[in-house]
């Protein structure tokens, strides 16, 4: 099978499956965000194994926020990851390691911070209240715009490519694609929000805020992953998705675009 033959048999089921889980919401989808964000969590641990991350507190902060964010919000997610410094903090002072312990207290709390809480977010942004399954239809705009901006940035910058946008973070990435990708996912993200929802829909201006909100948040969680591997000296998170990389080099977008459409929809009461 072709490298790109392997991509979408991959791809395919995977966004079915997240998209299955985004329609159904509730534990379903905390279960998955779960078992992503701990595959991503050993992802990142592996990573960044040289400054001694707290594996075992990384796990359990992750886990610990995204169930707190389900059951009772975003300020029991903090609650969660405050919970978590205390339990860094003793596993590292009983932990006979070679490493500060403030690089190693700060490393363990940024991977469950940026994992953590950016799916946290996407939580959030689906459990949000309102008519007609408003969080539902809001977080279908994070994935599809999400999906839209990666895809099209791909084709924008083979096609049209010519200057680089950030060639010491991420070489291959073109301010072409990268209007290709904002262009395209804006559009994707407002059609799925314009008019929503039915029985108190927001207004154009409303969806296209929200809209542009994840067109731009997800190429900066895009280069931001890419900042903290070339930190790293890596290429990919992982292997476990061949051609894609690990778990953590499909969500990084994700995690960005989840915060940042969630305090949009915040500022205009819809979150």
């Amino acid at each position: 099978m072709s490298g790109l033959g392997s991509r979408v048999a991959i791809a395919v089921p995977l966004g079915a499956i997240a998209l299955f889980a985004v329609y159904q919401g509730g534990w379903l989808l905390v279960a998955l965000a779960l078992v992503g964000g701990l595959v991503a969590t050993h992802e990142y641990c592996a990573m960044t194994r040289e400054l001694r991350p707290l594996t075992i507190a990384g796990f359990a902060g992750v886990a610990a926020v995204i169930i707190a964010v389900h059951q009772g919000g975003l300020a029991w997610g903090l609650a969660a990851l405050f919970g978590t410094l205390v339990v860094a903090f003793w596993l590292s002072a009983v932990a006979d390691v070679r490493q500060t312990a403030t690089v190693q207290l700060a490393v363990t709390l940024f991977g469950v911070a940026w994992i953590g809480l950016g799916l946290g977010f996407l939580i959030a942004v689906r459990d949000a209240p309102g008519p007609d399954d408003w969080g539902r239809q809001l977080l279908f705009a994070v994935v599809g715009a999400v999906w839209a901006s990666d895809i099209f940035a791909y084709v924008g910058g083979r096609m049209f490519g010519r200057r680089k946008l950030a060639p010491a973070i991420s070489p291959n990435k073109t301010v072409e694609g990268l209007l290709f990708g904002l262009l395209f996912g804006t559009a994707v993200g407002f059609f799925v929000v314009y008019d929503q929802p039915s029985s108190d829909p927001v207004t154009a201006g409303q969806a296209l805020m929200l809209a542009a909100a994840i067109a731009i948040a997800s190429p900066i969680g895009d280069l931001f992953e890419s900042y903290i591997k070339r930190d790293m000296d890596v290429k990919d998170t992982g292997s476990l998705l061949g051609g894609h990389g690990g778990v953590l080099d499909r969500i990084d977008a994700l995690l960005f675009a989840g915060a940042a459409v969630y305090f949009v929809a915040l500022a205009i009461d819809r979150a």
